[in-house]
This record gives C-alpha cells, sequence and structure tokens, in this order.
C-alpha cells in the first residue's frame, strides 16, 4: 500500500449520567493504548464520547444542560487524552458538546475535532443535520431533544490534507443524508470520521430493531461506494441510562464494502488498515465526478427543502 493508515474505531459502551469524565477519558486511554500496540495512526471516538447522551432528557434547567458541554478543548478532563495521543504519535477523533461564546452570545453544537499525532486540533466539524424535536414530546418512550439543546452547525463539511490523506468529518444523523458525502466527496475526501449515538428503537415510529442496523450500514456503504472514501464509524453503545444504544461500529472501504465491525455493544477497538488509494479508481470511472455529474439538473437540491409532488 502506497497511501495506508491503520486506522481504529474506538467504541465505547455506556457513559451513565453518573459517570466521570475523567473515568470516560481512562477508557477512551486504554482504547488508545491498545489501538497503538496494533499499529493505528488515528483512532475515532463516538459523538457526545464525554457524557452520557443527554439530548434523551426533557431538562428546563439550562444550567443543568450546559453541565453537558465543554468550554475549553482541552480542558482540564480532556488534556489528558491529548497527552497519551501526542506521546504515542497517534490522531484522533473526538465527538463533544461545545459551548462556544461567539456571534454576540453563547451557542450549542453538537461537535466533533479531528487532532493530529503532535496533538494540534487541525479540524472541526458542527453537527448539521440534527435530528428529532424541540419541545417536550411525552408520548414518546425517551426524548430525542437535540434539536432544543444545539445550534445547526455553522462550519459546513469542509475537508483536511492531514495524517496522511484528505479527511473529512460528521455526526450520527450526518450519515444519513447523501449530501453528506457529495459535499465532501467534491472535495477530494478519502477518508470519513464519523461518531455516533443511535437508540436500537425509533421513539417515534414503529420500526423493527434489524431494520435500524440495516438503515445504520446501508446508507453509509452506499455513500462510500458513491464517493470512493473510506468511512469509519464509532458507536457508543450499551444500556445507557435505560436506553439500548446499537453498536456497529465498522469501517467501510471505498467499494462499499465493511471490513471491520464491532461484535459487542462494550468498549471495543475495530482496526482495519485503510489504503487511501483503493478509491481512485471509483473516483475515476462511474464516479468521475468532472466527466458524469449535471448539475444543470440538480436544481431542486439546493432549491427546495420539502418534498412536493405534482398537481394532478
Amino acid at each position: 500500500m502506497s497511501k495506508g493508515v491503520i486506522v481504529g474505531a474506538a467504541q465505547l459502551g455506556p457513559v451513565q449520567r453518573g459517570e466521570s469524565r475523567a473515568s470516560a477519558v481512562e477508557r477512551m486511554i486504554a482504547l488508545l493504548r491498545q489501538a497503538h500496540g496494533m499499529g493505528c495512526t488515528l483512532v475515532v471516538f463516538p459523538e457526545l464520547a464525554l457524557t452520557t447522551f443527554f439530548p434523551r432528557w426533557f431538562l428546563e434547567d439550562q444550567e443543568e444542560v450546559d453541565s453537558f458541554f465543554e468550554v475549553d478543548m482541552p480542558g482540564p478532563h480532556t488534556q489528558a487524552l491529548f497527552d497519551e495521543a501526542r506521546r504515542l504519535k497517534m490522531g484522533f477523533y473526538l465527538g463533544y458538546a461545545e459551548l462556544a461564546e461567539e456571534k454576540g452570545g453563547l451557542r450549542r453544537y453538537n461537535t466533533s475535532i479531528l487532532v493530529d499525532g503532535e496533538g494540534s486540533i487541525v479540524g472541526k466539524y458542527r453537527k448539521i443535520h440534527l435530528p428529532g424535536h424541540a419541545e417536550h414530546e411525552p408520548q414518546r418512550p425517551f426524548q430525542h431533544l437535540e434539536k432544543r439543546y444545539f445550534d445547526v452547525g455553522d462550519l459546513g463539511f469542509p475537508v483536511w490534507r492531514t495524517m496522511g490523506g484528505v479527511m473529512g468529518m460528521c455526526l450520527c444523523n450526518d450519515r444519513r443524508w447523501p449530501e453528506t458525502y457529495r459535499v465532501l466527496g467534491l472535495q477530494g475526501v478519502e477518508l470519513m470520521a464519523l461518531g455516533f449515538n443511535t437508540p436500537e428503537i425509533n421513539g417515534a415510529a414503529p420500526e423493527p430493531v434489524h431494520l435500524r442496523m440495516h438503515h445504520h450500514l446501508i446508507t453509509m456503504q452506499a455513500g462510500a461506494y458513491q464517493n470512493g472514501t473510506w468511512v469509519v464509524a464509532s458507536a457508543k453503545a450499551g444500556r445507557e441510562d435505560g436506553v439500548d444504544m446499537m453498536g456497529g461500529s465498522c469501517i467501510i472501504a471505498p467499494t462499499g464494502e465493511i471490513v471491520a465491525m464491532s461484535s459487542t455493544v462494550g468498549d471495543e477497538l475495530v482496526v482495519a488498515n485503510c489504503d487511501l488509494e483503493l478509491g481512485d479508481y471509483i473516483k475515476n470511472t462511474v464516479f468521475n465526478f468532472d466527466k458524469h455529474r449535471r448539475i444543470e439538473h440538480y436544481g431542486l437540491i439546493t432549491e427546495r427543502t420539502g418534498a412536493q409532488a405534482p398537481s394532478e
């Protein structure tokens, strides 16, 4: 492999509401060390990795909500992760809740960062496709209040040339949207990192459990193939504060094939040697954008948000 990188998807089991950030970071450091022993130079941690998935609760006290957010990154609890990664010369992706003072006030984002082997933050992404709802819906078995607690991301879908390749990021629900992959694909992305927290059941509609995993995988496999990129997805999984969260951490090749996948819902490392040139033949043939895309016919994608059926 002329352009390979050994990558680990570092799945976390549940982080209960009473577990400290320091404890969660200790678990991540253990996975980081395991990954180093297996030759990894990049590790992908989950979305909102430092705390429980707090949008499952309707919280009226803003101070309580803000207790789940990070003001600084690295901060007092995450510095140890940065220090260990720097010592091991390993890069990582980390998802967390970001409290930012900007634009004339406080903003709250569901954020991920990309950190290189020197411990420097080289990229930041703020989640764009926020799922769920903004108001309390007591009929649900649990809440999904991302639209209440987070602002829509304002950084777009950038890529960074770092750690030997062209890398992009997204978070959880972003993986379900083809636009995520295509915007990154149009920038030549070679590896996409994403963390997720996904309940095993759909709290808004009846849906068989097996379809949850099917949809989780098929969207990433399609996005990987249609854009000739690796996709590395890491879950926070298991029974977290009474809600079962799916596993399914995996590494998907540009061919759309799953090359490695978790087998538990606990702390687990999934590793693959990713040849970043594997997607080149896809980008140069069937999905050669420059030759085959017909953007003059795609106007509806940016002109219209909701679907509208034709009139009779």
